[in-house]
């Protein structure tokens, strides 16, 4: 067999919907056979969904996984594509990450994951074991290599086995989460490998958003001249034929289509579009319903739900009090009028004075300060939470990173909700994603075209109203400078010296390090939300609550 055409399916599956996974991976087998493909690739545990955690301790799930998987090797039979699927199966070593070659009607050979990776946000070690290193595939007198996902990340030398024992192709299923530049990390990975064997490589990259985690796609393939054979697209579904021919010097893509990619702001509001879409419509939400204060968080978050929802699905509430400025209201009016939703006012004034009437006795004598301002928060956090009880709406939460950092959110208020799409942007990366989606309006979205969000929104100072005439720079060093003082202690993890080197001062490093510790006790009740930078709260970066260490 001198050709072959191999379909590579970058489909979005669904953790535990076997049923689902198994119907869209037999339409992706029709597509192929309908382009003459030989082999369809589909993408790690994709029977299952990526991540399942300890879904896979239960051996039901297990057996489900592998009965759809001896369904699909009947189907075959039909003399059409071949298929590589990835499932987890229970060895008899324990239970493995998995792939199982389908041809002729039969289950024709099976290969496990041998690096299982223990970092960031894979725990693998905690639900399977490594499986034995592996040799290649006969499939229709080729020789496949077929290294999983890590198997080509890390140092265990599988590829160098699969080369030394015949293969003349890899094919390697993954399951990449996405952040910022995560394409060129893969790309050098591959060549890494490419370069070490001497055999071309596809790399399958799943799609789709799973709680925090974004799968982009962005797949693609290597020859073994180290040229790009290939590249598929980002955040988007597709079934594409790569045509292998072999020469003197092994196989080789001659034509291949090279799709462009998003870069930089982009990419991380496609990031979050597809994880907010896929968390809210996976999870069975037909509508969302957030608070539009008039600034630039809430903003965001209202263009990201309408893009990815359509504006039929999107409820937005300003909820006035009296320290809301007539601009905040023409504002948030303005935005949910570009964007085409729903807009409604809910006046918290008679609640909140409730409230202090109630605590009047017991606050008597005591300054006002920050409880009554929480109140006013937790009040709003109420009645969204009764819309989204009546009407069946899911919150939206609205934080950045640099307020979910250092503590600005009220627990009950405007931390209540179901999900975040913007809990892993930093303050200043929120307004770098807005002034990009006011200037375009992506393929594939379902809101209107640009300038989406009012550029006064953009301009003005950031101000929680709470009281009168507040900014956030009242108690915050300006966004640019914690902005990078919080990067350097959260995704460097860099000293205090080292962080006062670039040229901040002594004493607010010390105060940011002590927000950033004492916070944590409410990132852990907070919403999950879409993971953009290498080191998101909770799954890539678990600090301890009780913590009294401080960098002095």
């Amino acid at each position: 067999m001198n050709r072959i055409r191999i379909a590579l399916a970058q489909l979005n599956p669904t953790v535990g919907d076997i049923a689902g996974n198994l119907e869209k991976l037999r339409a992706a087998r029709r597509t192929a056979a309908e382009k003459g493909a030989d082999l369809l690739l589909s993408t790690e545990l994709f029977i299952s969904g990526y991540q399942p955690e300890d879904l896979v301790m239960k051996p039901a799930f297990l057996d489900a996984c592998l009965k759809a998987v001896e369904e699909l090797a009947k189907d075959t039979a039909d003399g059409g594509p071949g298929v590589i699927v990835g499932f987890p199966r229970q060895g008899e070593a324990g239970r493995h990450n998995a792939v199982a070659v389908l041809d002729g009607g039969a289950i024709i050979a099976i290969r496990d994951k041998v690096d299982l990776p223990n970092y960031g946000e894979f725990d693998e070690k905690r639900v399977f074991v490594p499986g034995e290193m592996p040799g290649p595939v006969n499939f229709r007198g080729v020789r496949i290599g077929i290294p999983i996902c890590e198997d080509i990340w890390g140092d265990l030398g599988v590829c160098e086995t699969l080369a030394e024992s015949g293969a003349e192709l890899l094919l390697s299923p993954n399951g990449s989460p996405y952040y910022r530049g995560k394409v060129d990390v893969r790309h050098q990975v591959a060549l890494k490998q490419v370069i070490e064997t001497g055999l071309p490589l596809v790399y399958l990259n799943t799609l789709g958003g799973q709680d925090e985690l974004v799968y982009d796609g962005g797949s693609f393939g290597f020859n073994a001249d180290r040229s790009l054979a290939f590249q598929m697209p980002q955040f988007a579904e597709e079934v594409r034929i790569s045509e292998w021919q072999r020469g003197e010097d092994g196989w080789r893509v001659e034509t291949g289509e090279i799709t462009p990619l998003p870069i930089g702001e982009a990419s991380d509001y496609h990031a979050c579009v597809l994880g907010f879409a896929d968390y809210v419509n996976k999870n069975g939400f037909k509508s969302v319903v957030l608070g539009l204060s008039g600034g630039i968080d809430s903003a965001l978050c209202a263009a990201i739900a309408v893009d990815a929802l359509g504006a039929e699905r999107v409820h937005c509430v300003m909820l006035p009090y009296r320290y809301t400025s007539e601009d905040s209201l023409k504002d948030a009016a303005d935005c949910a009028r570009a964007l085409g939703c729903r807009y409604d006012i809910v006046p918290i004034e008679e609640p909140v004075t409730g409230f202090l009437s109630a605590l009047a006795d017991m606050f008597e004598g005591t300054e006002e300060g920050i409880t009554e301002e929480n109140l006013q928060s937790r009040t709003r956090g109420t009645i969204l939470m009764a819309i989204s009880n009546k009407f069946g709406a899911m919150v939206v939460t609205t934080g950045n990173k640099s307020e979910m950092s250092v503590g600005y959110a009220t627990l009950y208020g405007d931390m209540n909700g179901g999900f975040n799409p913007i809990k892993d942007l930093y303050k200043m990366q929120v307004y770098g994603v807005s002034a990009w989606r006011n200037g375009a309006r992506p393929d594939g979205m379902l809101g209107p075209d640009r300038d989406v969000i009012p550029q006064n929104i953009i301009d003005k100072k950031p101000s929680a109203e709470l009281r009168p005439n507040q900014t956030d720079q009242d108690s915050l060093p300006p966004y640019p400078v914690l902005d990078d003082i919080l990067e350097c202690l959260v995704e460097k993890e860099m000293s205090v010296e080292a962080i006062v080197s670039r040229g901040h001062d002594v004493e607010t490093v010390h105060r940011i390090e002590h927000l950033l510790y004492i916070a944590e006790y409410k990132r852990r009740q907070s919403a999950p939300g879409v993971k953009i930078t290498k080191k998101n709260f909770g799954r890539d970066r678990r600090y301890p609550i009780t913590n009294r260490f401080r960098d002095r």
